[in-house]
């Protein structure tokens, strides 16, 4: 960063900054006003010389005529390029202080000139039409070191947006309207078409299969057994308990019981879970169609909608996030900034690699920036007006003269000049039509 004594002060209202090759101007236009002034005085001389020794020579009357007349151009000259800028010898002339003198119309009319001829619809949007911006954006977010700074950037405004949107009662309002979405939502439908993507590819076998294992473990349990061999025992006559009946009835069950259930879990087109296949076909046949299902699914979906763990549910997700945003905007290790540093530079390539959405990004650069200085250039143009009526008068004037002065001093040249071949003719002529 620039050491803040080097670097140039801002120019403050009135004030004109002066370019580094002001002093290589203002030397020439000097140098330029003193042969100007240099070659009016040589008239002046020549004239006096010429028409002193005219009688002697009278060739001299042409010299004379020429310098006369180049001295007449040079001063009328000289009074035009001084009457610009300032009162010709200081002398209250009218119309002399062109530029001071109508310094506020001046920046009135250069502020509309810049409004109606370089701020125009037509001309700006062409001109930024010649500015590929979506090239320039995907360039600057393809560095990762500029993506990396961004990233910086945005994760540390990440937990203020956070708080602004919860502040802003966007929460509540996100909240209000999504039970208004989950209310317009029919749950039985939706829960049919969620189990028939689950049984496609009769996937729901696997279910069955776990209620195979489960029934198996529970044939294997003992409390279970001797669960069931208490309610047989209780079922039996007394003949039957004194004979130990219920032992072999249960043998018989559980063995009955866990051949079956291996023979189901082994035989994949078992009648068994064909009949599993039909049940669960006809759920869901019944959850879609059926008037009663329906009313069931709608009315556990408002029980759930009025819960109140429900309701704070949004706001205590809403506050999880804004902790975890804070506390990772202030990780080393933020994963936010890293995620979001390899996002930019994706976008960056992304953009580079598509010609599409880079002009259709072009295009809206180009109308947004349009509008904008569409919407402004009033204001430019007032800027503009009121920059220029709060320069300093002398300092304005001093500037426009050293800029354009030199240019102008070259009017006098041209004036005497002129002014001396008109002389010349008006002599000659005068000779030979009059005989003087």
């Amino acid at each position: 960063m620039a050491d803040d004594r080097t670097r140039p002060a801002a120019p403050a209202r009135g004030e004109i900054l002066v370019a580094a090759d002001e002093r290589a101007k203002l030397a020439a236009l000097n140098r330029v006003k003193a042969a100007a002034t240099f070659s009016l005085a040589l008239c002046i001389i020549v004239f006096a010389v010429s028409t002193l020794y005219e009688v002697r020579c009278p060739w001299l009357g042409f010299v004379a005529a020429f310098a006369e007349a180049a001295a007449i151009g040079g001063i009328a000259d000289w009074y035009a390029v001084v009457a610009l800028f300032k009162r010709p010898l200081g002398l209250p002339i009218p119309h002399t202080a062109i530029i001071p003198a109508n310094q506020d119309r001046i920046a009135d009319n250069l502020g509309h000139f810049i409004e109606v001829n370089f701020l125009a619809p037509g001309p700006v949007r062409e001109k930024l039409r010649e500015v590929d911006f979506a090239a320039l954006v995907a360039d600057w977010l393809s560095e990762p070191r500029r993506a990396q700074g961004l990233s910086h950037f945005v994760a540390r405004l990440v937990p203020q947006m956070v708080r602004a949107i919860g502040d802003s009662g966007l929460k509540d309002f996100a909240s209000q309207r999504l039970n208004e979405q989950l209310e317009k939502v029919k749950i039985a439908p939706l829960a049919a078409d969620l189990l028939s993507a689950f049984t496609e590819d009769r996937r729901h076998q696997r279910l069955f299969d776990e209620i195979i294992k489960a029934l198996g473990k529970f044939l294997n349990d003992e409390q279970a057994l001797a669960m069931m061999r208490d309610k047989i025992r209780d079922e039996l006559p007394t003949l039957a308990r004194y004979f130990r009946a219920d032992a072999y009835l249960l043998k018989r069950i559980v063995n009955s019981a866990g051949e079956l259930l291996s023979e189901v879990r082994d035989d994949r087109d078992h009648p068994m879970r064909h009949e599993f296949d039909r049940f669960v076909e006809g759920f869901i046949e019944r959850l879609r169609d059926s008037p009663e299902y329906a009313e069931r699914a709608e009315k556990l979906k408002r029980d759930l909608l009025a819960r109140p763990e429900l309701a704070g549910l949004v706001g205590e997700m809403w506050s999880s996030i804004g902790n975890f945003a804070e506390q990772d905007a202030k990780s080393a290790n933020s994963l936010i900034r890293k995620h979001l540093a390899l996002l930019f530079v994706d976008i960056g390539r992304q953009l580079a690699e598509d010609p599409q959405v880079r002009a259709d990004m072009n295009q809206g650069f180009v109308v947004a920036l349009a509008s904008f200085v569409e919407s402004q250039k009033s204001g430019v143009s007032a800027f503009i007006a009121d920059q220029v009526k709060g320069w300093d008068l002398g300092q304005l004037t001093h500037l426009i003269e050293i800029n354009i002065g030199r240019d102008l001093q070259y009017i006098r040249f041209n004036g005497m000049i002129i002014g001396g071949i008109a002389g010349l003719l008006l002599h000659t002529g005068s000779i030979l039509f009059l005989g003087d």
